[in-house]
Protein backbone atom coordinates (compact mmCIF):
# COMPACT_ATOMS: atom_id res chain seq x y z
CA UNK A 1 0.00 0.00 0.00
CA UNK A 2 1.30 3.53 -0.96
CA UNK A 3 -0.22 6.15 1.48
CA UNK A 4 1.20 8.45 0.26
CA UNK A 5 -0.10 7.90 -3.33
CA UNK A 6 -3.98 7.49 -1.49
CA UNK A 7 -3.23 11.02 0.65
CA UNK A 8 -2.33 12.66 -2.91
CA UNK A 9 -4.96 11.29 -4.58
CA UNK A 10 -7.47 11.75 -1.62
CA UNK A 11 -6.64 15.39 -1.82
CA UNK A 12 -7.09 15.87 -5.42
CA UNK A 13 -10.21 14.14 -4.99
CA UNK A 14 -11.58 16.77 -2.66
CA UNK A 15 -10.13 19.96 -4.13
CA UNK A 16 -11.81 19.10 -7.26
CA UNK A 17 -14.81 19.07 -5.58
CA UNK A 18 -14.16 22.05 -3.31
CA UNK A 19 -14.71 19.95 -0.19
CA UNK A 20 -11.35 21.23 1.27
CA UNK A 21 -13.35 23.33 3.13
CA UNK A 22 -15.63 20.67 5.11
CA UNK A 23 -12.28 18.85 5.93
CA UNK A 24 -10.91 20.03 9.25
CA UNK A 25 -9.69 17.99 11.49
CA UNK A 26 -12.80 17.64 13.55
CA UNK A 27 -14.92 17.08 10.78
CA UNK A 28 -12.84 14.38 9.73
CA UNK A 29 -12.27 12.59 12.93
CA UNK A 30 -16.14 12.62 13.11
CA UNK A 31 -16.55 11.12 9.74
CA UNK A 32 -13.88 8.88 10.88
CA UNK A 33 -16.06 7.76 14.28
CA UNK A 34 -19.46 7.72 11.95
CA UNK A 35 -17.72 5.32 9.49
CA UNK A 36 -16.20 3.04 12.22
CA UNK A 37 -19.65 2.88 13.31
CA UNK A 38 -21.05 1.64 10.36
CA UNK A 39 -18.44 -1.35 10.43
CA UNK A 40 -19.43 -2.05 13.82
CA UNK A 41 -23.21 -2.49 12.77
CA UNK A 42 -22.26 -5.28 10.20
CA UNK A 43 -21.22 -7.24 13.45
CA UNK A 44 -23.31 -5.72 15.98
CA UNK A 45 -25.69 -9.12 16.99
CA UNK A 46 -23.37 -11.62 15.25
CA UNK A 47 -22.01 -14.46 17.56
CA UNK A 48 -18.61 -14.74 17.69
CA UNK A 49 -18.97 -17.94 15.72
CA UNK A 50 -21.14 -15.81 13.27
CA UNK A 51 -18.82 -13.19 12.94
CA UNK A 52 -15.81 -15.49 11.92
CA UNK A 53 -17.79 -17.25 9.31
CA UNK A 54 -19.21 -13.88 7.44
CA UNK A 55 -15.98 -14.13 5.03
CA UNK A 56 -17.74 -17.26 3.72
CA UNK A 57 -20.71 -14.36 2.56
CA UNK A 58 -20.28 -12.40 -0.54
CA UNK A 59 -22.31 -9.98 0.34
CA UNK A 60 -21.48 -9.26 3.84
CA UNK A 61 -17.75 -8.95 3.08
CA UNK A 62 -18.69 -6.47 -0.06
CA UNK A 63 -20.11 -4.15 2.58
CA UNK A 64 -17.13 -4.90 5.35
CA UNK A 65 -14.98 -4.24 2.59
CA UNK A 66 -16.43 -0.56 1.94
CA UNK A 67 -17.06 0.22 5.21
CA UNK A 68 -13.02 -0.70 6.00
CA UNK A 69 -11.96 1.47 2.94
CA UNK A 70 -14.34 4.34 4.33
CA UNK A 71 -12.44 4.57 7.61
CA UNK A 72 -8.95 4.13 5.90
CA UNK A 73 -9.94 7.18 3.75
CA UNK A 74 -10.95 9.20 6.70
CA UNK A 75 -7.67 8.55 8.86
CA UNK A 76 -5.37 9.18 6.06
CA UNK A 77 -7.24 12.54 4.99
CA UNK A 78 -7.11 13.53 8.73
CA UNK A 79 -3.62 12.56 9.34
CA UNK A 80 -2.45 14.51 5.99
CA UNK A 81 -4.38 17.46 7.50
CA UNK A 82 -2.57 17.21 10.71
CA UNK A 83 1.01 16.61 9.90
CA UNK A 84 1.06 13.11 11.09
CA UNK A 85 3.18 10.45 8.87
CA UNK A 86 1.38 7.52 9.77
CA UNK A 87 3.91 4.77 8.69
CA UNK A 88 6.12 6.27 11.40
CA UNK A 89 3.29 6.67 13.78
CA UNK A 90 2.30 3.32 13.44
CA UNK A 91 5.73 1.69 13.72
CA UNK A 92 6.21 3.48 16.67
CA UNK A 93 3.23 2.10 18.88
CA UNK A 94 4.04 -0.75 17.67
CA UNK A 95 7.27 -0.48 19.46
CA UNK A 96 5.65 1.13 22.37
CA UNK A 97 3.21 -2.05 22.11
CA UNK A 98 5.98 -4.39 22.68
CA UNK A 99 7.21 -2.99 25.97
CA UNK A 100 4.06 -2.40 27.42
CA UNK A 101 3.16 -5.73 26.78
CA UNK A 102 6.05 -8.03 26.95
CA UNK A 103 5.48 -11.76 25.19
CA UNK A 104 6.58 -13.66 28.27
CA UNK A 105 4.24 -11.53 30.41
CA UNK A 106 0.57 -11.32 28.44
CA UNK A 107 1.11 -14.30 26.08
CA UNK A 108 -2.63 -15.97 25.83
CA UNK A 109 -3.99 -13.19 28.13
CA UNK A 110 -5.92 -10.04 27.29
CA UNK A 111 -5.18 -8.06 30.36
CA UNK A 112 -4.65 -4.41 29.57
CA UNK A 113 -1.31 -3.48 30.51
CA UNK A 114 -2.01 -1.46 33.36
CA UNK A 115 -3.06 -4.79 34.82
CA UNK A 116 -0.33 -6.42 34.40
Amino acid sequence: MNIEEIKNRLARFAEERDWEQFHSPKNLSMALAAEVAELLEIFQWLTEEQSNRIVDDKKEMGLIRQEMADVLIYLIRLADKLGVDLEQAVMEKIELNEVKYPKNSVKGSAVKYNRL
